[in-house]
């Protein structure tokens, strides 16, 4: 469920990368060609993108699909940017959330998405919350398996873990508590992009010292797009990609 991507590169207008191309994530929505679970992601969309100068990033959600909104396809043809993330969401269980449950998640320069679900959701992570501080709890954004994900990911970072090493450790963390969970994260800073492949599908395709998207699937035909292998976790710049083996939980 869901499909995301993120996108390091030359500047272009978001519907460029989003709406354009033949297999977009704009067509995911309705039509993805490598979801394993669930069929349609029509529970709601985000884009957040890092404009000139400012490392903070501005960020454009909804809680309807995507193919629905009159708004963002203006803003799509518009708004340029050289870094990017972008989701289109199927709910793990059906809530009230709305908007405020569409990936990316943001905090200061990062923006996050997860791909999949948790098992047991939500007693499976009781144990793992109750490791975060109050604050860090009542801040989530929305009351969701992905938010509290993001909320362990970010306790991390603000920790001083590297983006990497924050998502590695929160999916062996929740693959613990909440076995056969399915963990794709993407994270980025606007310079560089960490993802995990963990229970779906994840691609990329770079061009080293140009560009470097990481996506669920691909979204054309381009022959130069390489498969991630599943419990691996990738670390991404504008010049290179980093594969590296997640270790699996222990028993």
């Amino acid at each position: 469920m869901c499909r995301h991507l993120a996108f390091l590169g030359p500047e272009e207008p978001l519907g460029k990368l989003l709406v354009d191309p033949l297999h977009s994530l704009f067509r995911q929505s309705w039509a993805p060609r490598q979801q394993r679970h669930g069929t349609v992601n029509a529970d709601g969309f985000g884009v957040g993108w890092y404009a000139g100068d400012d490392p903070v990033p501005a960020r454009y959600r909804r809680s309807g699909p995507i193919w629905g909104d009159q708004s963002f396809a203006d803003l799509a043809r518009v708004v340029r940017s050289g870094a990017l993330l972008a989701a289109v969401r199927d709910a793990t269980e059906a809530g009230a959330d709305g908007e405020a449950a569409a990936a990316p998640f943001a905090a200061g320069t990062w923006l996050f998405s997860h791909n999949g679900a948790v098992t047991g959701w939500p007693r499976s992570l009781a144990p793992v919350s109750r490791l975060l501080p109050p604050d860090d709890l009542l801040s989530m954004e929305a009351r969701c398996d992905s938010a509290l994900v993001w909320a362990l990911v970010l306790h991390r970072l603000r920790s001083g873990d590297d983006e990497g090493q924050a998502l590695a450790d929160t999916v062996v963390e929740v693959a613990e508590a909440a076995p056969g969970s399915r963990l794709n994260l993407l994270l980025t800073n606007g310079e560089t992009i960490a993802a995990t492949a963990w229970g779906d599908t994840l691609w990329y395709l770079s061009e080293p010292g140009r560009r470097t998207v990481v996506a669920s699937e691909p979204y054309d035909d381009d022959p130069h797009w390489r498969q991630v292998p599943d419990r691996t976790l990738l670390a991404a710049s504008r010049t290179d990609v980093l594969l590296t083996p997640l270790k699996e939980p222990s028993a």
